[in-house]
């Protein structure tokens, strides 16, 4: 059945958090037999309930007159106005609710979107519209890229550029690869990043947005993270603080990360309004919008004491959790990497002994029930690394380090 399906399709594979939940699923009956009941370090997600102030303000709507009738792709005007109102609270950023603002299912949804609005399709890799993206980077950037019929070109995000790399010598190497950097639509920026954690100072922010102005590319920046950090000294920043940014650039937040709301698959895009209107025309093609009493309860929660109190809340208690795993991987023999101070992740090396970051994480898993991501799910310069998400709780990552010693897996 092959040929029916579009041709930038057929080499589509099964996102690597569903792939690796399935294994999970398969291998589960033989890990409780011998005691290693799947611990899971793998899914980028909060385990813990979202505020119970947005679900005892989900209950409150969902019995009012007119609240199961369509909505509207752009969102309720309460939702975009306390959007807008959120934005100006966390960023002192000034967004007009009325075109710059547009509602996402999620925003996972809204970058496939956007992007699938970029691209022209075409099969020859030198005629492909090109979107820049980070190298380690969410895995689904680049299948965004690819199923749309564009070519997703990485930004290495390195030890040694700091994981802000000059993206003029990527311009020189994109040149010397035989490809035409006129053909780049947009870049993707992820800061705080995953899988990294890392985050970006104001001034390479300032560049950034100078280098997509010079070049007439659209910056992309998924700002799902910005509101996990450890420290207010570093808290994380939106582009649009930077002079300038809204001429070329959108920003695209979630309700997912710091509510743990995922399953409401809440989000929003805003910037430039031209381009936000573009993507409307789209998205108008596409759905009808979010059910009305979730963009109420969010609505809510997004300007409330009760939202805030319950972010830093959260962020205390993953630091706690970090604490304690950066804790047992040193008595492991880890030593030397990046302790972030933003988002629920660590990036670590894997053992010298192993030849790829699947072996490994394959082996913990097997061995030891502990499900980790290899690093070569966030593209090339993640080989030779893997991913842990502290979402689970203080005793189970416990419980992580106490098998890894028990089953050998030192560094």
């Amino acid at each position: 059945m092959q040929e029916f399906f579009n041709n930038n399709m057929k080499n589509i594979d099964t996102y690597i958090m569903f792939k690796i939940k399935e294994t999970v699923a398969r291998i589960t009956p033989d890990l409780v037999a011998k005691n290693r009941a799947p611990i899971s370090l793998a899914m980028g997600a909060p385990t813990q309930a979202p505020p119970k102030f947005v679900t005892e303000s989900l209950k409150k709507y969902i019995d009012i007159d007119g609240m199961h009738t369509y909505s509207t792709p752009r969102g309720e005007k309460f939702y975009l106005e306390a959007i807008a109102k959120r934005m100006k609270a966390r960023f002192n950023v000034d967004i007009d609710p009325t075109c710059e603002i547009y509602s996402l299912i999620g925003s996972k949804e809204g970058l496939a979107n956007f992007i699938r609005l970029l691209v022209n399709p075409k099969m020859e890799r030198e005629e492909k519209d090109i979107i820049m993206i980070p190298d380690p980077g969410y895995a689904s950037y680049k299948m965004f890229v690819n199923t749309s019929g564009g070519l997703a070109y990485p930004i290495p995000l390195t030890k040694e550029n700091n994981y802000m790399p000059d993206l003029e010598k990527l311009l020189i190497n994109m040149k010397s690869e035989g490809l035409n950097p006129e053909k780049i639509k947009a870049l993707v920026i992820n800061y705080p990043n995953n899988p990294l954690g890392a985050t970006a100072t104001r001034e390479y922010l300032e560049s950034v947005v100078a280098f997509c102005k010079k070049h007439k590319i659209i910056l992309m920046s998924d700002a799902a993270y910005s509101d996990m950090y450890f420290d207010d000294e570093l808290k994380p920043i939106s582009i649009f603080e930077i002079e300038g940014a809204k001429d070329i650039s959108i920003e695209f937040f979630s309700f997912s990360k710091p509510y743990a709301m995922t399953g409401w698959r809440l989000g929003w895009v805003c910037g430039n309004k031209d381009i936000v209107g573009m993507f409307g025309k789209l998205k108008s093609t596409i759905d009808n919008g979010i059910f009305k009493p979730l963009q109420k309860a969010a609505s809510e929660v997004l300007n409330s004491i009760e939202g805030e109190e319950y972010i830093k809340e959260s962020n205390a208690n993953f630091r706690k959790r970090q604490q304690i795993m950066v804790e047992g991987l040193k008595e492991l023999g880890w030593k030397g990497f990046q302790v972030p101070d933003t988002t629920f992740y660590l990036w670590l090396p894997i053992p010298p002994r192993y030849k790829t970051s699947l072996e490994f994480t394959n082996d913990l898993m097997h061995k030891s029930g502990v499900v980790a991501v290899p690093g070569d799910a966030f593209g090339e310069y993640g080989e030779g690394f893997f991913r842990v998400s502290i979402v689970c709780s203080e005793e189970q990552l416990k419980e992580v380090i106490v098998r890894m010693k028990e089953d050998g897996f030192y560094f």
